[in-house]
Order: C-alpha cells, then structure tokens, then sequence
C-alpha cells in the first residue's frame, strides 16, 4: 500500500503554474508536545502539486489560495527536482477542497437557530429517514466517482514528470522588474532587517536539500525562490532553507514576498 498524506493549511508562497499542473507551498507546525525522553516535533514543508483541471474546479486563485483554508489528501513523492519542489516533502494531491471560513460556519449556524422548529409527526418520519437514506447513498456514489477521476488526473501528471523534464507553460511577455531574481519576486530586503522567529532558529533544515541550493546560487547568482516575509514586522514566515544559504553565502540583500497580516 502507497503511503497516504493528509494536510490542512493556506499556501504560504506563491502559486507556480506549469504544463498540465500547478505548484504551491504549504507547512504544517508539529504536536506541542511528545513523548517522555524524545525531541519535540518541529515545522515540515510541502510542496503539493495538483493537476489543473482539479485545482480549476475548486475555483481558487493566485490570490486567494494564501488566504483560503484548504484540504490535500494525496501521496509523498521524493522524485521531483530541488527547483520544482522547495519543500522538504513533495505531495502528489489526488484529491483538493476548500474548508468552510470560520465566519461563514458561524452565520449558518446561527440562521439555522433562527429559523422556527417544527415537529413532523410520527407517520411521516418513516418516509423521510428513507429518503434521506437514500440521498445520502447517491451523494456518496458521486463523491466517490469524482475522487476517482482526480485521482487519475493526478497519477497522468506524476507519470508525465517522470518521463519528461517539466517545463514551465509560455505566458504573455512580462515586464521584469527584478532582473536575475527568481520568479514572484516582489522586492529585494537587507539580509539583516529579516527577523527569525525562534521555532526556526530550533530546526535543521535537511542538510542535502540545502547544499543544492548552495550549488544552485553557486552556479546562477541568485536564490531558486524568494523568501516570504510578513509585510511591516519582516518576520521570516517561510523558506527558512533559504534563509540559511543566504547567510553562509553572505548575501547582502534577499529577494522576498510579502505574506500581509491576517
């Protein structure tokens, strides 16, 4: 049996859009607490990819995937390039939903109270439970059939990136107004003004994932992705690899996307 990987979150970088998928980055903070005599678990990044014609049906955008809640079931992959896939993990999705936001929950829930209760009589609540059986049934039958074709979309686009070297969809000519800075790219801060929150400073970043992208500033001048910085308080919110090749390679200024508080 494939291992199985369920995530919960918003995007934390930007959504990258390729052939026949897209990209984006999530991460998920550790229990606050483990077992006597064993070390805490810490911050693990993702990276998911998802084929477009699944992530379209969701209806979410470059914008509004760092602002929605949002529900990834699928299976780990360790076979996609250190430029395609940030994360320490790599996330094939079958299946993506947009969770309900908390305020909407709330006012359905409180619609719900208002409206007036009526109580239906014994006679016809025999009738009722079975239709409510049987919808039950049919929806399960539909879910289950769209679970399936996403899945299938999903198995197409990992056999396609294993066969063939991915290559970025051609878009409409663009303005760049970083030149040589990786794409997404919306300013550039001193190495010194970012602050580093203190679960961070805890971690190790995979030590063999790191050296690659050393290799990779090594061999282009620049970072493979900005870092996302929290807008006004230059709080390091992601990409804290990164981070740490930035310092050993003493750069002055890093490339960064602001992530605005919620």
């Amino acid at each position: 049996m494939p291992h199985k990987i369920t995530l919960t979150g918003s995007a934390t970088g930007p959504l990258r859009e390729y052939d026949r998928y897209v990209a984006f980055d999530m991460r998920e903070k550790g229990s606050p607490s483990a077992p006597k005599g064993l070390k805490k678990s810490t911050f693990i990044s993702y990276t998911v990819f998802v084929a477009k014609k699944a992530f379209n049906k969701t209806g979410l955008t470059k914008k509004s995937i760092m602002h929605e809640k949002i529900l990834i079931q699928g299976e780990p992959t360790l076979d996609i390039p250190i430029d395609e896939c940030p994360g320490e993990v790599g996330v094939i999705c079958f299946q993506i939903t947009v969770l309900p936001n908390k305020n909407d929950k709330e006012k359905n829930q409180s619609d719900a109270k208002k409206e007036p209760k009526q109580e239906a009589s014994a006679s016809s609540e025999a009738p009722q439970k079975t239709e409510s059986k049987k919808q039950e049934e049919e929806q399960a039958s539909v879910s289950q059939s769209v679970a399936n074709e996403k899945k299938k979309e999903a198995e197409i686009v990992q056999q396609k990136m294993k066969e063939n070297p991915v290559q970025e969809e051609k878009a409409t000519p663009q303005k760049k107004s970083m030149p040589n800075q990786p794409k997404g790219t919306q300013d550039l801060l001193s190495f010194d003004d970012i602050i580093v929150p203190e679960e961070f400073l805890k971690t190790r970043p995979n030590p063999e994932k790191t050296q690659k992208v050393i290799d990779f500033v090594k061999r282009t001048g620049r970072l493979d992705e900005p870092l996302t910085i929290e807008k006004g308080s230059n709080i390091l919110k992601d990409g804290y690899r990164r981070y740490i090749v930035a310092k050993t390679v003493k750069m002055d200024k890093v490339p960064v996307v602001y992530e605005y508080q919620k």
